[in-house]
């Protein structure tokens, strides 16, 4: 089985410089000539085409190996959640399928659960992508398929009516078409500037047909804003002798006094070990966090089991307290490895992958936590150098309830995803060129939404191999966790 050919994708600044006129040429006349808008339909897999099982086997191979089956018993759950750990999958078929040249920071997962609200440095309610673990530059077209297609398995997997569906891959793709549109006509630093602010789109919305929505989702928010590190030490902490410790809750959470125990090493080397690499990433964040942090003193760290693609790879959460036992912060330290883009896109121009992941977010996202940084970690275990950034781990976040949107909703938060990925690429990118591309019609539209069922199809043939990968003994799932 053979890989398609790598290819080096950088983003460009030179194209900028030129005329707006110029740019609109590169995008209509060059790029529409190679590629034309209706070619963005086509997904037909070779025969080559790579075992969808394989490449997740390959990826368990540098993740915790008794975390690897919980993996796989989430990817189980249904085609969505398979769809989710599945992005190395689709980036080896994106790889193959046409695009137009033009370059972007892509997310590289960007799929519905990957975007949600979270509380911006100025405590308002945002919403943009929130995970950024395959970041990298690449074709602004993978990231589009890969959220379009996303709304067709959760259409799919709710019951909806074929051309309820249809009208919700149009309107998405519409959505990016004419948001980048929009952004090719205002200048640099409104572009930069552009966010979606939850608090005035709850207010346009209260004035459209869709207002009946707005209950839920005010609903949905205003428990987000519970979500923080306060809330988090009352779920995952306890006293013990006075100081607070991360509770036991083995596989998914293990504290770092019990995984010492369970490697033979004392105990004191490894949270010695771990503020050692609290001061590392210190030096990644800007003087005043920097500042800020250092008014926290650590507590505790376990590591824990998260989301459903990321299950295997070394995610720790930190417990740091301030003031008193009433001020903790909780940061997430989660390991990063090569983005699924890199072996058809090029290797990062950055030797930490965290660092990678911690750029490519600032690029892509209005406003990022104040404590996002990096560092590198040999682990006291087995002297391996591990990459990892780190975040804090709630702070407002809330995420759409995909797996029960009724088509209303699907709809509309298709929509608020498409604008909100075009925005990210409006500002990496050449807009002016992308939009001329897209044009004003719906070519664009009605491709990507054939190429979303098409791939869709293929999801859930994936979703089977990997079903029967388990039923044949091959590989090993734990489901429920």
């Amino acid at each position: 089985m053979n890989a398609p050919a790598t290819r080096r994708f950088k983003r460009g600044t030179n194209a900028l410089h030129l005329t707006p006129a110029e740019r609109a040429a590169v995008g209509k006349l060059h790029a529409r000539s190679e590629v034309p808008r209706s070619s963005q339909a086509m997904f037909d897999p070779p025969s080559t085409r790579l075992d969808p099982v394989a490449l997740l086997e390959a990826q368990a191979e540098s993740r915790v190996p008794e975390l690897v089956p919980i993996r796989y018993g989430r990817m189980l759950v249904s085609p969505f959640t398979f769809y989710r750990g599945a992005a190395a999958i689709m980036a080896s078929d994106l790889a193959a399928t046409p695009d137009s040249g033009l370059i972007v920071q892509a997310c590289g997962d960007a799929h519905l659960a990957n975007f949600g609200a979270f509380g911006s440095p100025e405590r308002s309610l945002v919403f943009d992508i929130n995970d950024f673990d395959e970041t990298a530059p690449g074709p602004w077209e993978w990231d589009v398929k890969r959220l379009v297609t996303s709304l067709e398995i959760a259409g799919v997997a709710n019951g909806h009516k074929a051309d309820e569906r249809r009208q919700t891959l149009l309107a998405a793709a519409r959505a990016y078409r004419e948001t980048t549109r929009q952004f090719a006509t205002m200048g640099n630093l409104d572009v930069w500037y552009a966010h979606l602010d939850l608090t005035q789109e709850f207010a346009r919305l209260s004035k459209s047909k869709a207002q009946k929505l707005l209950p839920k989702a005010q609903k949905n928010l205003d428990k987000a804003r519970t979500r923080d590190s306060m809330q988090a030490m009352e779920k995952f902490t306890e006293l013990v002798d006075g100081r607070r410790r991360i509770i036991s809750a083995p596989p998914l959470i293990i504290p770092l006094n019990d995984l010492a125990e369970k490697w033979g090493v004392p105990t004191d080397v490894v949270q010695n070990e771990m503020r050692s690499v609290l001061r590392g990433y210190r030096r990644t964040l800007q003087t005043d966090r920097r500042h800020l942090l250092s008014q926290f003193e650590y507590m505790d760290m376990a590591l824990k089991v998260v989301g459903v693609g990321s299950v295997g790879t070394r995610a720790w959460m930190m417990l740091l307290s301030g003031r008193d036992d009433g001020d903790p912060l909780f940061l997430q330290a989660k390991q990063a490895q090569e983005s699924v883009l890199e072996p058809y896109a090029g290797r990062s121009e950055f030797t930490n992958a965290g660092q990678r992941v911690v750029a490519g977010q600032r690029l892509m996202q209005a406003s990022s936590d104040i404590f996002l940084g990096w560092h590198r970690i040999s682990s006291p275990v087995d002297g391996v150098a591990r990459d990892y950034y780190v975040r804090q781990l709630r702070d407002w976040k809330a995420s759409a309830d995909v797996d029960n949107m009724d088509p209303a909703r699907l709809h509309l938060y298709g929509r608020m995803c498409a604008w909100t990925l075009a925005k990210a690429h409006a500002r990496s990118g050449d807009r002016i060129a992308l939009a001329a591309y897209l044009g004003s019609g719906s070519a664009f539209d009605e491709a990507i939404a054939d190429f979303a069922v098409a791939y869709s199809e293929q999801n859930a043939k994936d979703y089977a191999a990997l079903q029967q990968a388990v039923k044949d003994g091959r590989i090993e799932a734990r489901v429920g966790l």
